[in-house]
């Protein structure tokens, strides 16, 4: 029974690059990684209502303006990163954005991230990209309850070596 579950362990984490032999989570060991140029954008949607809508892009959302609010907690949650993902590393960023892009539903939030490292910084556009997304949910959550926030992922990555 144990040697059972244990093959099941190994063909689960087999590949994955935080989890050691025993099975256990680690923080990946990137010493030996050359520094790099690393890139990541990462995209995501918030889709509100249409009243909510107005609101926004009429700038009369009582807290403010969510849009420029959304693009400030990107780019710090971008850099705050490893205090959130528990097996990230810090990475020095040497540039970060947030664009808010209107859609008939909603927005689309697209997060830029760069370093120069020795890893990447998926996980840093990812998180700015969610945190922006929250940011807005936050400020308009008063006029429109049911917003909806999905579709986040990672669509460009450049930079880096491949094994």
């Amino acid at each position: 029974m144990k040697r059972a579950q244990r093959g099941s362990q190994d063909e689960a984490t087999r590949g994955l690059s935080h989890v050691d032999e025993a099975g256990r989570v680690r923080m990946v060991d990137v010493t030996e990684k050359p520094v790099t140029a690393r890139e990541a954008v990462a995209r995501g949607h918030i889709r509100l209502s249409r009243e909510a809508q107005r609101l926004v892009r009429s700038g009369r959302i009582a807290k403010g303006d969510p849009l420029q609010v959304a693009r400030v907690a990107g780019v710090l949650a971008a850099k705050r990163t490893a205090d959130l993902i528990p097996l990230c590393h810090p990475l020095p960023l040497t540039h970060t954005a947030v664009e808010l892009h209107a859609r008939r539903d909603g927005y689309e939030i697209e997060a830029r991230a760069r370093t120069t490292a020795q890893t990447g910084v998926e996980m840093e556009a990812l998180t700015a990209v969610a945190v922006a997304a929250l940011t807005i949910y936050d400020m308009v959550k008063a006029v429109d309850r049911e917003m909806v926030i999905g579709d986040i992922r990672l669509v460009e990555k450049r930079g880096g070596t491949r094994r």
